[in-house]
């Protein structure tokens, strides 16, 4: 690979920089998927809980219709009502370890963090092998910066021969966070192969390469990501950010311009722009 800017140049310094930075906020970043609630993504429409309705007003005794339209409520962003379907579920099995992993990513989007650990401990101490409710509660500990504890539960469900791409993921952004570049991009590599549709994870992948200087494997990531996703707005800012290392200024402001439209707050391309702004074609 040939660089195009001199080790110790203002340029080069700054462009490390802002790897650092980009690597730090992935590092805090949600979910690489939205976080599912175990059902289609389909299932939180109107049409759809109204039908889940009918089969509770049949059921009124069934802990698992319940459980499904709570999850529905929840991808409908409905987390009230989620939840009291939720409290229902396991009201009517109070051993039905899945409505209380499901109940405690609710916990969690709403913010109520110490609710959400107390509900996954209860999945776990139902059912020990269950790798979601790991995998949960791991990323309750990694957003609260406990990374430690985090690692420890992605690497439990990893144990458990998990097939959620989210354990692999969030642990390679741990390795990362740790400069363990090598480890986070397998794992990255992982979660790719299992979900080969979901931009994140090449984000990511693509970020551990940049920060090893291997930047033909990273554009082609950050390439794929905003091919995957065109609103990745991470992933138009990592891509701007190779461009700008090529010296490239046009292409990594019209990157970087689409990141901000897509997301104003998003300050990494908003420095980036304001590096790169009104830079001519070379």
């Amino acid at each position: 690979m040939t660089e195009t800017l001199q080790p110790g140049g203002t340029s080069r310094r700054l462009n490390m920089a802002a790897i650092a930075m980009l690597v730090a906020l992935a590092a805090c970043t949600t979910t690489p998927t939205g976080e599912p609630v175990a059902i289609d993504v389909r299932q939180g429409s109107e049409e759809n809980i109204s039908s889940l309705t009918a089969v509770i007003e049949r059921s009124p005794r069934d802990p698992e219709a319940y459980n499904v339209r709570g999850s529905a409520f929840g991808r409908a962003g409905k987390y009230r009502e989620a939840l009291q379907d939720f409290d229902t579920a396991i009201q009517l099995n109070p051993n039905f370890y899945q409505a209380y992993s499901n109940r405690a990513l609710i916990h969690r989007f709403m913010g109520n963090q110490p609710s959400a650990i107390a509900d996954y401990n209860k999945a776990i101490s139902l059912n020990a092998n269950y790798d979601a409710a790991y995998i949960g509660r791991g990323n309750v500990y990694r957003m609260s910066g406990r990374s430690r504890e985090a690692f420890d539960d992605f690497q439990k469900a990893i144990q458990l021969d998990t097939t959620d791409p989210r354990a692999y993921h969030y642990r390679g952004l741990i390795y990362q966070q740790q400069g363990q570049h090598a480890f986070a991009i397998e794992d990255f590599s992982t979660a790719i192969s299992l979900q080969p549709d979901a931009a994140e994870p090449y984000s990511g992948r693509g970020l551990s390469y940049l920060a090893t200087n291997d930047e033909e494997n990273a554009f082609t990531d950050f390439n794929m990501a905003v091919k995957l996703d065109p609103n990745s707005f991470e992933g138009w800012t990592n891509q701007a950010l190779v461009f700008e290392r090529r010296g490239d200024k046009a292409r990594a402001a019209r990157s970087y311009q689409k990141a901000v439209q897509i997301n104003p707050q998003y300050q990494p391309a908003v420095d980036g722009l304001a590096r790169t702004r009104g830079s001519k074609p070379a």
